[in-house]
């Protein structure tokens, strides 16, 4: 079963369309696990327990991970849900972007060393810094397209002209996406709820493509 198709299942069998990110600052863990040392998978494998019923994904945030040398529990982790949820996919949020050898090492990371049913990725350098992720048809492809941020106007929400058809970058970033990439059907698109206006006209571009949609 390839990754979209265990997150179909997931929003039937849970009845969710909720994904529960996995961000553990260390500085807001409760005191009586902090001290443990591996106090960062035994919190998020409290959160992972108390909702396993209720979501379609868990989305274990990388840098929250690596920032601590704790690479070894987020592996961990994420094997803890494949045993002890299955029916659970889980999605690497790792916003990679690179092109060449180094996106080919990235998506070995993802999908072979941690075993993640789905990355997120930036669209930013083309299409080539995506096509080692696409090798692996069976994973998700979550590419940023229009983000919660307000920052994320600086270059999302700039006017562009493509065939002289004129639309805003994160239209042509969906559009080329659905059109050119899904080959596979292994992709997503980060769309957030705070820019509603934005994201129907996402929906309109992509169809029923599954969308994560923070904010």
């Amino acid at each position: 079963m390839n990754f979209i198709e265990s997150l179909k299942n997931a929003w039937v069998k849970n009845n969710s369309l909720l994904c529960v990110g996995l961000d553990p600052d260390l500085k807001k863990i409760p005191a009586a696990i902090r001290g443990k040392d591996r106090a960062i998978f035994e919190f998020c494998t409290g959160i992972v327990d108390a909702t396993a019923d209720l979501v379609c994904a868990f989305k274990p945030q990388i840098a929250y991970f690596a920032a601590q040398q704790a690479e070894d529990q987020l592996k961990d982790l994420i094997q803890y849900i494949h045993s002890a949820y299955p029916q659970i996919p889980v999605i690497l949020d790792a916003k990679r972007g690179d092109i060449g050898n180094t996106a080919e090492q990235y998506a070995v990371e993802a999908f072979e060393r941690y075993q993640a049913d789905a990355v997120t990725l930036s669209p930013y350098m083309g299409k080539d810094s995506v096509e080692p992720y696409l090798a692996y048809p069976e994973k998700g492809i979550v590419l940023l397209c229009r983000t919660s941020n307000a920052g994320g106007s600086d270059l999302q929400a700039l006017e562009v002209s493509i065939n002289c058809e004129r639309m805003k970058l994160y239209e042509h970033v969906a559009r080329m996406i659905a059109s050119q990439w899904n080959a596979n059907g292994q992709c997503m698109l980060v769309a957030g709820a705070t820019y509603t206006e934005e994201f129907s006209s996402i929906r309109r571009i992509v169809g029923d493509m599954p969308l994560l949609v923070p904010g």
